[in-house]
């Protein structure tokens, strides 16, 4: 097999759980044509992976906006002149899936119907492995390989970060003791833990351990950001514009990102920061941190509105949350190397 097509197109989170699958399908087939249908918002993230050969945007939904079907027709025939071998649709949606069958691979693989947000989509493959016990999104992408014989399933991110003035400035501003990273943002309203609790949080680190805080923010989340900053006591300062690059960037210089489920805790997660995580309507052993060491703290368990993005009691559960429950797993995780 010489040509595979990846089909993940969003969100970001998603995408970067996609990235060990792509590390591992290159690591089986080192000489193979390895490229990737992502929405075209997450084309910067993918531009950092070193695993493939090309980043394809498209978005299904220009099939109804008339100006863009154009750019969708000319993609899928772009697709269909390279023959793949295997399309693989690591999403499981029907748009994903349809979109994996038109670029005419001779095989698409996806997930069983039980594993599927929209089981329909399974009349668009030719097999659906069953990826067994695997609970996390990453083990269960990786599963899939068993469709084309690979044996490598190690988690890996071979991400490449470009040198950026804002990284260095970041870095270079908070030394020597270096920073946290605080993510107050997320794209569900209920995954979101208040401001306030943030800054309270911010505030007990730099008291505690001389440590302050970058506050991060994404597109309308900067009057957020400054809410952070402004319960932190001085503790807390917001972040400048970054791009995903970026994000990576200072993440990876980070000594510690406190974050809800969002995408810059997975970018962070994909770099190796040591992490603190805050859960409320999804469930960390399918989407949370990976490694050893990380803590996730969650409220799953109380929520009545799973992977739901709006809460259905007006006060979404993650602000159960303590900041002092907060505070001791920043400990923990400070003093756990790894």
């Amino acid at each position: 097999m010489n040509n595979f097509l990846i089909v993940r197109l969003g969100a970001l989170g998603d995408v970067v759980h996609a990235i060990p699958f792509a590390a591992a399908l290159r690591a089986e087939f080192p000489h193979a044509r390895i490229d990737w249908v992502v929405e075209p918002r997450y084309v910067p993230l993918l531009e950092l992976v070193r695993t493939i050969d090309r980043r394809i945007p498209a978005d299904p939904r220009w099939l109804v906006r008339g100006p863009e079907r154009p750019r969708l027709l000319r993609t899928l025939r772009e697709l269909r002149r390279v023959q793949y071998d295997v399309a693989f649709d690591l999403q499981g949606l029907v748009k994903s899936a349809a979109l994996a069958r038109a670029a005419r691979p001779r095989r698409v693989v996806g997930f069983p119907r039980r594993h599927l947000r929209e089981p329909l989509a399974r009349l668009f493959y030719t097999s659906a492995p069953d990826p067994g016990p695997a609970t996390h999104v990453i083990y269960k992408n990786l599963a899939l390989l068993s469709a084309v014989g690979a044996q490598h399933r190690r988690v890996q991110f071979p991400i490449t970060i470009p040198r950026s003035e804002t990284v260095d400035s970041v870095v270079q501003r908070f030394a020597p003791e270096g920073y946290a990273v605080i993510n107050p943002g997320a794209a569900w309203p209920n995954k979101r833990w208040p401001p306030a609790c943030f800054g309270a949080v911010a505030a007990a680190m730099r008291q505690a351990y001389g440590l302050r805080s970058l506050v991060l923010w994404g597109p309308g989340e900067k009057e957020l950001a400054h809410q952070v900053a402004d319960a932190s006591a001085g503790a807390a300062e917001v972040s400048p514009p970054t791009s995903v690059a970026e994000i990576a960037g200072i993440a990876r210089a980070a000594r510690l990102m406190i974050s809800g489920d969002t995408g810059p805790m997975h970018i962070a997660a994909a770099v190796g920061t040591p992490l603190v995580t805050l859960f409320g309507p999804t469930r960390p052993d399918r989407n949370g941190p990976w490694a050893l060491y990380d803590i996730a703290l969650s409220r799953v368990d109380q929520c009545s509105c799973v992977y739901e993005r709006q809460c259905r009691r007006g006060v979404p559960c993650i602000a159960g949350i303590g900041v002092d429950e907060v505070l001791a797993a920043v400990e923990r995780r400070l003093h756990t190397h790894g």
